[in-house]
C-alpha cells in the first residue's frame, strides 16, 4: 500500500514539474520572430517574418512590422502571401542610401500585411511574411517593432527591445543580428607579389642568356684548339713529304 502511494505522489510531482515547464517555456517561444536571425553587413538576404497566434479564439489579421530609423536599407521587397495584401510606407533618409553605386533618398519604413477572405492565421497556426532586403547596415542589431492585430479587436504590441545579459522581456520585438563582413584573404608570405615575380622572371632569363652566352663561347675556343690541332698536323705531313721523295 505504500509503494502505491510512493508511486502516486511520484506521478502527481512529474505531472507538476512537467506542467510548470511547459508554462514557462511556450510564452517565451511564441512570439513574432525574424528568421534567419544573424546576416552580414553590406549584405542581401532573404527574411521570414514569423507569427504565431497566441489566441485561442481570435484569428491574426493585420501584421504591421516597422524597420529601424536608425538603420534604413536602400532595398525592401515583399514576396506574395496566398490570401495577403501587403502596402509599404516609406520616409525621407538623410543622408542618402548607398546602392549598388546610387544614392537613395527614401527608405520603407513600415510593411503591413492584411488578411483577406479567409486567410487569416487561426488558432494553433502561424504564418511567414518573407522579406528581401539589403544592403544591410553596417550595425550590430536591426530591432523590427512589430503589431499583431486579432480579428476581435485586440492588438499585440511586440515592441520591447531586449536587453543584453537580462531576462527575455515579455514582448519582444524581433532583432536581426549583423556581422561584419569577413576581410579578404591577404597574399601568404612566401607568395609573391606580381612586380617581385616579374622582377624574379626578369633575372631567371638575366641567368639564362648569360649562361647560354658562357656555353657558345666555350664551345668556340674548343673549335679553335680543334682547327689549330689538324692545321699544325697537315703542315708537318707536308713537310715530311718532300724530305721523303728525296
Amino acid at each position: 500500500m505504500l509503494r502505491h502511494r510512493r508511486s502516486a505522489t511520484a506521478a502527481v510531482l512529474a505531472l507538476g514539474v512537467a506542467a510548470v515547464v511547459l508554462g514557462v517555456a511556450a510564452p517565451a517561444s511564441a512570439h513574432v520572430s525574424v528568421n534567419p536571425k544573424e546576416a552580414t553587413q553590406g549584405g542581401y538576404g532573404r527574411f521570414a517574418f514569423r507569427v504565431p497566434n497566441e489566441s485561442d479564439e481570435a484569428s491574426t489579421t493585420k501584421v504591421e512590422v516597422v524597420l529601424p530609423e536608425n538603420a534604413p536599407v536602400g532595398s525592401v521587397s515583399t514576396m506574395p502571401v496566398p490570401g495577403w495584401t501587403v502596402t509599404m510606407e516609406k520616409r525621407k533618409v538623410d543622408p542618402p542610401v548607398q546602392v549598388h553605386g546610387s544614392e537613395v533618398t527614401e527608405a520603407v519604413s513600415k510593411i503591413t500585411w492584411t488578411a483577406t477572405g479567409d486567410a487569416a492565421v487561426k488558432p494553433g497556426q502561424f504564418q511567414e511574411f518573407p522579406v528581401s532586403m539589403g544592403p544591410l547596415p553596417q550595425v550590430d542589431t536591426m530591432v523590427f517593432k512589430a503589431l499583431q492585430t486579432y480579428s476581435d479587436g485586440n492588438v499585440v504590441r511586440w515592441i520591447e527591445e531586449p536587453t543584453p545579459g537580462a531576462e527575455e522581456p515579455a514582448k519582444p520585438a524581433p532583432v536581426l543580428t549583423l556581422t561584419a563582413a569577413a576581410p579578404s584573404a591577404a597574399p601568404s608570405a612566401g607568395a609573391s607579389t606580381p612586380a617581385v615575380a616579374a622582377a624574379g622572371a626578369d633575372a631567371d632569363d638575366d641567368d639564362s642568356d648569360g649562361g647560354a652566352g658562357t656555353a657558345f663561347g666555350v664551345a668556340g675556343l674548343v673549335a679553335g684548339l680543334a682547327g689549330l690541332v689538324l692545321g699544325g698536323l697537315a703542315f708537318a705531313r707536308t713537310r715530311r713529304g718532300p724530305a721523303a721523295r728525296s
